[in-house]
């Protein structure tokens, strides 16, 4: 009796989504893709084996999903946001987990902007004139020549920087640490205080946890001038809520956010009718643009397994 020979996998590699797995396909060289074999698993269940060497978790349920790996030998867990606070709590000891560093700087940065141009512009108090077929012109303050500073200089906010220089606006740019980054002067986060009063928008893109939680607090509101505007893309967490509502309350200031705290914000939370606050549900990242580019860094990584190379965006190290 002839024996049939069964190849073994040189990688196996599990992501949530039928879509996500043929993305990925897509993406290797068939010089990688031959020999990986790439599951779908959404980590509801028991994994599909016990040896795994790269798993992406879902994107909304990473936190619920990881509980799943204790019983799971893997050399990767590849997450599917740049964020990645609280993982270290979740994540069973020993795995190494990256973050999908980018993947989001784009998605992140184009809506950093328009919730910028809306706000100047108005935009929301034409929508809701639209709804009721009222011609309602407004005078609006433009983006042009304004002051901007933007607090976070990584990815995402490098990104936003280079959306925002044909818009003709002056750049400051904060981060953990000064520097000189491209040409550009970066200012440290304790020279905020000096740098505040003169800043016409604030963008945040920091990342979140307990270094910089309420990092735009009370005393950091007080020192922008009156009608500014706070645009949120980073965490919730980075803006103590209660001092943004006694100030947007107050008509000093204005917000867009795309994160807040808590989240999802309450029906009945003042900043759903607040004047001057413009609220997007997270998604800062739910564009087209993620598909593609989070199937080409799992690809990326694939072949970097398949090399012997280290992974890309390791943040946990196990």
């Amino acid at each position: 009796m002839e024996r049939v020979s069964r190849s073994i996998p040189s990688l196996r590699v599990t992501v949530p989504t039928e879509r996500l797995a043929a993305d990925v396909r897509a993406s290797l060289p068939r010089s990688s893709a031959e020999g990986v074999e790439i599951m779908v698993w959404e980590m509801t269940g028991p994994a599909p084996h016990d040896r795994l060497d790269i798993v992406v978790p879902p994107y909304m349920s990473m936190s619920r999903a990881l509980s799943h790996l204790a019983d799971v030998d893997v050399r990767l867990v590849q997450g599917q946001s740049i964020g990645y606070e609280g993982v270290d709590e979740l994540l069973p000891d020993g795995l190494v987990f990256a973050n999908a560093a980018s993947v989001h700087e784009t998605s992140t940065a184009e809506l950093a902007v328009a919730l910028t141009l809306a706000s100047q512009r108005r935009l929301p108090a034409f929508v809701r004139a639209q709804e009721n077929a009222r011609w309602s012109p407004e005078f609006a303050e433009s983006l042009a020549d304004r002051r901007v500073l933007l607090l976070g200089y990584g990815g995402v906010g490098k990104a936003i920087a280079a959306r925002l220089a044909p818009f003709e606006v002056e750049i400051t740019a904060v981060a953990r640490s000064a520097r000189v980054e491209d040409g550009r002067q970066v200012h440290a986060v304790d020279e905020l205080p000096a740098l505040l009063g003169d800043a016409e928008i604030v963008i945040v893109s920091l990342p979140g946890g307990d270094e910089t939680r309420h990092i735009v607090d009370g005393a950091f509101l007080a020192g922008l001038p009156d009608g500014a505007l706070v645009v949120n893309v980073g965490r919730g967490g980075l803006i103590d809520t209660d001092a943004l509502v006694e100030h947007v309350g107050r008509g000093r200031i204005r917000a867009a956010l795309d994160v807040t705290d808590p989240e999802p914000l309450p029906a009945d939370h003042p900043l759903w009718s607040l004047p001057g606050v413009l609220i997007s549900p997270h998604v800062g990242g739910a564009s087209t643009a993620m598909h593609p580019r989070i199937a080409r860094l799992i690809g990326r990584q694939i072949e970097r397994m398949l090399a012997g190379e280290p992974a890309l965006n390791v943040v946990i190290e196990g």
